[in-house]
């Protein structure tokens, strides 16, 4: 565990130049990028610290819901054809010998489109913008450990300046700020030092993908394999552990990858890669995707689920998205929850920066975690159940055999998993969607 160091080990020489600000916001992920614009945006002197150089890879499905558009509409981010992204009317599930098409839930609550756009493209995009409204965007400062006071209380970090080829130069620059935002992903270096390790009692995942060029890569529907076919050496069909996705990129690319649960006896055991590379190999000709047409290599993450890291507020830290395990465990989505996060932690800081007092401040800061499990404290816990089901695969094979040609269910599980209600009103489904949510302890 790295140790938090005190303000005189990183204020001094070793630590070079000392940048101050309101807020300091580690990682420009979708969270960072987002809770940075919304500070900015409510004329915060924030800086947004980001350990890469954009463009930059991340490991994704890069698949957007409406729950996402619908953040990215609030932010101001254009959100047309015409600006990059490629639009779709919903969501294709293939299993059990079914196929069955969904559109995206009518409800005035969401749009009515989702849309997807390649993360090394999305996440700068949004960095970008958040630039653009005002936040100092640092990128090449690879956050090391945050900076605390005699109480213990967080109000900096030290970053090391990085050059081009992604190594360390030997600067080190301090930054300072009543509040700091830890949305530096799935291994949070500054939750872990201090003290906030994962809750093994909660749900993880893999993805692995890869882009492939493919005719399918305007596809209106994104895609979803509840089962993962292949041929074994013997010629006899195996049924492979987890579930696979087509998501088109709409720039000639397709993202196809396949995620598996932790709640799998198979977790852990299977190399997730090779059973990458033979459900591609099980591909029908006509799509194109192969080892011949793969642009870069296959990559594997993991995705922390239902507020897996907690507290997510104390001290003077806020974690927002993958540092909190904001994925959610009906469909491996974290990218409208970190969104979520970053407009409610900026909400909430903005608010305590105008307290009266330290006390009154913190009062305030307290607020976020509160927050945050009101909205989706709930639902997390119910997709964590379902995890658990669905991990068995004696269950998945009859919920696909018996599920899947019921389409007056199927719709229902589709406004369930992708989080799509109706927010307030709406028909019997949406009701007891909300129900069920408010009703799920939200611990």
């Amino acid at each position: 565990m790295t140790h938090p160091a005190t303000e005189a080990e990183t204020t001094g020489a070793t630590a070079g130049e000392v940048v101050h600000a309101d807020v300091v916001v580690v990682g420009a992920g979708p969270g960072g990028s987002a809770t940075a614009a919304w500070l900015a945006q409510a004329g915060r002197d924030v800086v947004l610290l980001e350990k890469s150089a954009f463009p930059r890879d991340k490991i994704c499905g890069d698949g957007l819901t409406p729950r996402a558009v619908r953040q990215l509409m609030h932010l101001g981010l254009p959100t047309d054809e015409t600006d990059g992204w490629a639009h779709n009317q919903g969501l294709r599930i293939i299993g059990g010998g079914m196929r069955l098409q969904l559109d995206w839930p009518d409800v005035d609550s969401f749009p009515s489109f989702g849309m997807v756009r390649a993360r090394g493209d999305l996440d700068e995009r949004l960095a970008r913008h958040a630039q653009s409204c005002g936040a100092r965007l640092l990128e090449r400062h690879n956050v090391t450990e945050p900076v605390r006071d005699e109480t213990g209380r967080v109000v900096g970090v030290v970053a090391k300046v990085m050059n081009d080829q992604g190594r360390a130069t030997g600067e080190r620059v301090t930054f300072r700020a009543p509040v700091v935002v830890a949305s530096d992903g799935v291994s949070s270096r500054l939750a872990v030092a201090m003290g906030r390790e994962k809750r093994e009692d909660r749900p993880m995942g893999v993805a692995v993908r890869a882009y492939y060029e493919t005719p399918r890569h305007d596809d209106p529907y994104m895609e979803s394999h509840l089962e993962l076919w292949t041929k074994g050496e013997d010629g006899r069909d195996i049924l492979m552990p987890g579930y696979g996705w087509l998501f088109g990129v709409g720039d000639g690319r397709s993202n196809i990858g396949l995620g598996i649960l932790n709640t799998s006896d198979a977790f852990g055991r299977t190399d997730y890669k090779d059973v990458m590379r033979r459900w591609v190999a099980s591909m029908p000709q006509e799509w194109g995707i192969s080892e011949a047409t793969i642009t870069g290599p296959i990559k594997s993450a993991a995705l922390p689920m239902a507020f897996n890291r907690q507290p997510l507020y104390a001290d003077g830290l806020l974690l927002v998205g993958d540092s909190g395990g904001m994925v959610n465990p009906f469909n491996g989505e974290g990218i409208d929850y970190a969104l979520e996060a970053g407009n409610v932690a900026a909400e909430v800081i903005d608010e305590a920066l105008r307290a009266s007092s330290l006390a009154a401040r913190e009062a305030v800061l307290q607020r976020y975690a509160l927050r945050m499990k009101q909205m989706h404290g709930g639902y997390f816990r119910l997709g964590a159940e379902f995890a658990k089901l669905i991990g068995n695969p004696d269950v998945m094979r009859l919920a696909t055999k018996y599920g899947l040609p019921r389409t007056t269910l199927m719709r229902f599980l589709l406004k369930l998993m992708a989080n799509l209600p109706q927010e307030r009103g709406g028909g019997f489904d949406d009701r007891l969607i909300n129900a069920m949510t408010r009703l799920a302890p939200s611990a």
